[in-house]
């Protein structure tokens, strides 16, 4: 097969995934729209389309708003925008009210009428919702929504930074979580096979099982429930621990998770007495050995490794605290 065949067979089959993505986004719309009932002509069977009540909403909830923010704030054309204040302002819902500021801008506010007509608008948009949920079992309703909160978040605009905690205190599930994310991920990224789920599996039972807090922790970064990444340090012998399990969730990377946990692993070990913090990894592994060289790690060894179904250079990593 010649390079632009190949080229071609990758760029067709990148083409169709994004096809197959297109078409599960479309599909997961159509089924939205219609159990929310957006596609009726009046929404919640009023005389007001899904647009107004979205607007009615921010009029509602940010009193003194200008049609300029309403416009960013929901991403309408102006014009579109404009018909539906002037339509607003003739059935007597919508005030205005010139600014003392600034003459030229002009603050939004519903009246009291308009207070009125929004409020059974409000309370049926929460029973409609109310009513979805409650068709569904309390594990599929938190399984919903922990899956909305994720759309959510992917759509958003890129941020530069990430609000997250870390634990200490590993919780019902978390062991499970390492060890499946570690052969999932390291399959999708390197192509490693099911000896190395295997091999994280057994270092996740022999610290559960040896665990001594005195001189052995675990971090789980988490925001908003969701894990976004892990490292363990274990003791080796008295003087010398072991930096095991570091992962990164992909949508987390580079915004500091990585170097927050090595900081603190690196504080426990040498609060613990601890004299050599090693670790082994793969050189394939960039960005961490990136972190390790940073915080001052060293390599001291290196040699050709055949494992998890990859020709590898394993190597072993320290530093003297």
């Amino acid at each position: 097969m010649t390079p632009a065949t190949i080229s071609l067979t990758l760029s067709t089959t990148l083409a169709d995934q994004m096809q197959d993505r297109v078409d599960a986004v479309r599909r997961f719309n159509r089924l939205y729209t219609r159990r929310i009932g957006v596609l009726e002509e009046g929404y919640l069977k009023s005389p007001f389309s899904l647009a107004e009540v979205r607007v009615l909403y921010e009029l509602a909830y940010c009193p003194g708003t200008t049609a300029s923010e309403l416009a960013r704030a929901l991403e309408l054309d102006p014009g579109y925008l404009s018909r539906i204040l002037r339509k607003f302002h003739e059935r007597g819902l919508l005030e205005r009210l010139r600014s003392e500021r600034d003459g030229r801008e002009t603050h939004l506010s519903l009246t009291p009428v308009g207070l009125q007509t929004f409020s059974p608008l409000e309370e049926g948009a929460r029973q409609q919702i109310g009513a979805l949920l409650g068709q569904l079992p309390q594990p599929r309703q938190e399984r919903l929504v922990k899956a909305m909160t994720v759309i959510e978040r992917l759509l958003e605009e890129p941020s530069s930074r990430l609000d997250f905690q870390l634990r200490t205190e590993p919780a019902p599930g978390d062991f499970g979580w390492v060890v499946q994310r570690h052969g999932a991920l390291y399959a999708q990224e390197y192509g490693w096979d099911l000896t190395f789920e295997a091999l994280v599996a057994s270092i996740v039972a022999k610290f559960v099982d040896h665990y001594d807090p005195q001189r052995e922790r675990v971090w789980i970064a988490e925001r908003d429930g969701e894990r976004l990444g892990c490292v363990f340090l274990v003791k080796q012998s008295r003087r010398v621990a072991k930096l095991r399990l570091f992962l990164v969730e992909p949508e987390a990377r580079g915004l500091g998770i990585g170097r927050r946990m090595v900081a603190e692993l690196i504080a426990f070990g040498r609060a613990s007495g601890y004299h050599t913090i090693r670790l082994w990894t793969q050189s394939i592994l960039l960005a961490a050995r990136h972190i390790y060289a940073d915080f001052g790690f060293k390599l001291i060894a290196e040699e050709p490794n055949q494992a998890f179904g990859a020709n590898l250079i394993s190597e072993t990593w320290e530093l003297r605290l």
